[in-house]
């Protein structure tokens, strides 16, 4: 093992760079369009609205890794809180999500080329298999290298958003907003199933607070202003795609036709290379925390095993390789059967908001006075969430509840063996 902490090399903007990539990334080029077509004007509310839940679990999120840094991320906070068996469950159904979540951002990332060069329906696979590669590969030089490349990854998707919503004439951001009697709640409720999916990253984000140089000043400022960049560019996209009204147009081809409206051909190159950078930034930091994950919860469990071993630059390199492996065999299998988008997606937002009310539980036990408030109150939001996605969300409780019988019984195994 050539090291036995991982290394403290993350500042403040490569964190915000890590976060705003991670939560911009396979949502906005498709989800403010569905937003836009689904709850017209009422779709400018719903980003502040969604936002604004958010935003507590935001900082409780940001509470927890500022007082108990840890690459486990919420599976070590369920342990500190309640029991390292609870902790192993929940660090297990959220591995759980890489079957739907991973395939479906490939697919996402995929599709501009698709669309661009209108290739075959095999190459939508290679492209996927590439883009697994290229992740392995900048994983292999640990999260300083992925920090960098994603904030200038965010410079060019937010580089993006300024020139659709400030180019023409009256601006985008002057756009009317409808007034708040008018506004449809069965609109906002459908809009915020689908929304949540541009959020999903708060958690991921948490399992890097151990490699900030000064985690307990910058993983928090880190947190939020990312989060708030975030929720701004997705408003502005909806914005946009409401402005220039594209109704022949898909979600996931609305914003490229409004650039190709606005700059011709050449503009469709930008913006598939820039969707594509994007969708990569959001996927590589879900499969790097994923590896740290699996690193932190095996180093616990099975110090000798392969997975608790770190390379000489200090990343989890074995950790890394099973999750590529396991996305691989996951996207090709989803190729095969046809399974929807829409699907992958619904059923991996019910893994993340219940990994989202489990790390809440957590704060309310581990976090005092006017912290353990907001915690109870985001456990709240957290559980309305769940109601938002419906039966979709039995998949991940299921899972759940499944891994805690599992575990259980292999302890009581374990002891009868001694």
């Amino acid at each position: 093992m050539a090291g036995s902490e991982l290394k403290k090399e993350l500042s403040l903007l490569q964190g915000i760079g890590l976060l705003s990539t991670s939560l911009l990334g396979t949502g906005v080029f498709a989800v403010p369009a569905i937003v836009a077509y689904g709850a017209g004007g009422d779709g400018l509310w719903a980003w502040p609205l969604l936002l604004v839940l958010v935003f507590p679990v935001a900082i409780i999120f940001a509470q927890l890794g500022k007082r108990y840094p840890s690459a486990g991320g919420v599976a070590y906070f369920i342990a500190r809180a309640f029991s390292p068996k609870l902790g192993r469950a929940t660090a297990w159904a959220f591995l759980s999500v890489i079957p739907f979540g991973l395939p479906a951002a490939l697919y996402i990332s995929s599709g501009f080329w698709i669309s661009l060069f209108n290739l075959p329906g095999y190459m939508e696979l290679l492209i996927q298999i590439i883009t697994l590669l290229l992740i392995w590969s900048v994983g292999l030089f640990g999260a300083g290298a992925s920090g960098w490349i994603q904030s200038a990854i965010a410079i060019l998707i937010i580089g993006l958003m300024a020139t659709i919503c400030l180019v023409p004439s009256p601006t985008v951001l002057s756009i009317e907003w409808p007034s708040i009697s008018s506004v449809n709640a069965n609109n906002i409720f459908s809009a915020f199933a689908v929304m949540f999916w541009c959020f999903v990253g708060l958690e991921a984000f948490v399992h890097l607070t151990s490699e900030f140089k000064n985690a307990e000043r910058d993983f928090p400022r880190a947190l939020i202003i990312g989060l708030i960049i975030a929720g701004f560019v997705y408003w502005a996209c909806t914005a946009a795609i409401l402005y220039f009204l594209p109704i022949d147009a898909t979600p996931t081809t609305a914003l490229p036709k409004i650039i190709e409206l606005l700059f011709g051909q050449a503009g469709l190159w930008v913006i598939c290379i820039i969707g594509y950078l994007a969708c990569f930034a959001s996927i590589n930091v879900y499969i790097q925390s994923f590896a740290r994950l699996i690193w932190s919860q095996t180093s616990i469990d099975y110090p000798d095993s392969r997975f608790a071993q770190l390379s000489r630059r200090q990343t989890p390199v074995n950790a890394l390789t099973a999750v590529i492996l396991c996305s691989l065999i996951a996207s090709v299998l989803i190729y095969f059967v046809h399974i929807p988008l829409d699907h992958l997606l619904e059923y991996s937002n019910g893994v993340f908001v219940l990994i989202y009310l489990l790390a809440m539980v957590a704060a309310i036990k581990l976090l005092k006075g006017q912290s353990r408030i907001l915690a109870m109150i985001s456990a709240v939001i957290c559980l309305g969430l769940l109601a938002v996605i419906g039966y979709k969300s039995l998949y991940a409780i299921g899972i759940f509840v499944v891994l805690c019988i599992v575990l259980k019984n292999n302890n009581a195994i374990k002891k009868l063996n001694h």
